[in-house]
């Protein structure tokens, strides 16, 4: 049993076949997909997306780069979609210097709100950073900077938020600031260039993370994992991506398979079943 702790669902590369995408994830044992928004427009689409979907879920937020859609009444709309019983986590917020299509404070300001969000509504966060290159941690170094400032705050009144954070989404920083991410209580995302043969620096950061902080995701329709890279990625595609992370720690895919969804399921107060 599988979980795809982050797929875009709702992006017009689905229009076409959405559902029978959601039957083949089913029929290759994935038993959950969390959709996260970029906006408060995606948001609201995601909420009336899973409301008919048994399998999917959301999240809701304003990603980095779309910081400049940000509203006056954005925070109150997110807070009200947050009130779904499907909407399992903030995000995907963060920082992204790589685009840079917003400017750096308005990134950081909406971050806060939104992890102010999270705290309020005791739900955890998907975290989107992106550096200008892998030599240049700083969008991640911000990142949890941050994400450390927000923990504070959070152990300050004992949130019980402290025993599930979020989730640092495809991860593609170094492995020092992933560790850092884990002992500050966050699990790290991982995506399909895990299983390109042109990441070796990203599977030897994987090879020195726990299999218990560890999520698999698609990021469908991108980043789709070898051998389908260059075609469409999507759900029924993230056990490529346990394959990979089993070979990586010399594990069997089925105990990859099982623990992060233990650990989907944990973070997001999720049970699922196929």
């Amino acid at each position: 049993m599988l979980i795809d702790s982050h797929c875009h669902l709702n992006f017009d590369a689905f229009d076409e076949d959405r559902q029978q995408v959601i039957e083949r994830a089913q029929s290759s044992g994935v038993a959950g997909i969390l959709n996260p928004a970029i906006d408060l427009e995606t948001s609201q689409v995601i909420v009336r997306l899973v409301e008919n979907q048994p399998i999917v879920y959301a999240a809701v937020g304003v990603h980095p780069n779309s910081a400049t859609t940000w509203e006056s009444n954005t925070l109150m709309e997110l807070a009200a979609l947050a009130e779904s019983p499907k909407v399992l986590a903030i995000g995907e917020i963060g920082l992204d210097y790589y685009r840079n299509r917003a400017p750096r404070p308005l990134q950081i300001e909406i971050f806060r709100q939104q992890l102010a969000l999270a705290a309020k509504k005791n739900i955890p966060v998907i975290i989107h950073t992106r550096n200008t290159s892998r030599e240049d941690q700083q969008a991640t170094s911000d990142a949890l900077a941050i994400l450390a400032e927000w923990r504070d705050q959070l152990d300050a009144f004992n949130s019980p938020l402290l025993d599930r954070l979020g989730v640092l989404h495809s991860y593609s920083g170094d492995t020092d600031s992933a560790f850092k991410a884990i002992e500050l209580g966050f699990y790290i995302g991982i995506t399909g260039p895990v299983t390109f043969r042109n990441a070796p620096d990203l599977q030897n950061t994987v090879s020195e993370l726990p299999l218990d902080r560890l999520l698999i995701e698609t990021d469908a329709p991108f980043l789709t994992p070898h051998p389908h890279r260059g075609k469409r990625n999507e759900p029924a595609y993230v056990g490529l991506v346990a394959d990979k992370i089993g070979s990586i720690h010399n594990l069997e895919p089925v105990l990859v398979a099982s623990t992060t969804t233990t650990n989907a399921e944990r973070l997001f107060n999720w049970q699922v079943t196929l």
